[in-house]
């Protein structure tokens, strides 16, 4: 994966947050849980306070940058509450750099699960069931269905789908 960088967002990053989450809402619209129009009407407040989520007590988001500066991917680590297990959220690579040779979407995940250990034994997230380019990536990384679906909350009559990988001990995190 030469060239590019993978870090967390800082505030001061709320503007490329902004037009990356713009670039993910156009490509895949049915990846995420909100849509173009909605972000569109977000103000600047919103926008840094999703940038802020990169170092934040209850979660992650990590960027690729490469070489030249442009924002091309990004993955977000999740802990919707105290007894659950860390969420997969916010995962998007730009098409110029996705496939198993770019290593993008690798790196990311690396750094979610590196940080997901931190907070328990087991990374969920969920996709939507038409979205085969990203279930058979997180196959490839030892990721498996559950079982578990629910509806899709942009359309309930389209449904999400469960995957699961276990992760190895952190260092500070007790096994059950």
């Amino acid at each position: 994966m030469a060239g590019v960088r993978i870090r967390a967002t800082t505030e001061d990053d709320w503007q490329r947050v902004r037009e990356l989450r713009l670039e993910m809402l156009r490509d895949t619209p049915h990846a995420y849980l909100e849509t173009l129009e909605s972000a569109l009407g977000h103000d600047e407040p919103e926008w840094r306070a999703r940038a802020r989520r990169g170092r934040s007590a209850t979660g992650t988001v990590l960027v690729a940058v490469d070489e030249g500066g442009r924002w091309v991917g990004t993955m977000g680590g999740w802990l919707p509450g105290p007894s659950t297990a860390p969420l997969l959220v916010g995962v998007y690579v730009a098409p110029s750099h996705r496939g198993p040779g770019a290593g993008v979407a690798d790196a990311l995940l690396d750094g979610i699960e590196a940080w997901a250990a931190g907070h328990g034994p087991v990374l969920r997230l969920m996709v939507h069931e038409d979205n085969q380019r990203a279930q058979a990536f997180y196959a490839r990384r030892g990721f498996r269905l559950t079982g578990n679906s629910g509806p899709y909350p942009l359309d309930p009559r389209q449904r999400e789908v469960e995957m699961a990988r276990e992760l190895p001990p952190a260092a500070g995190r007790a096994e059950p």
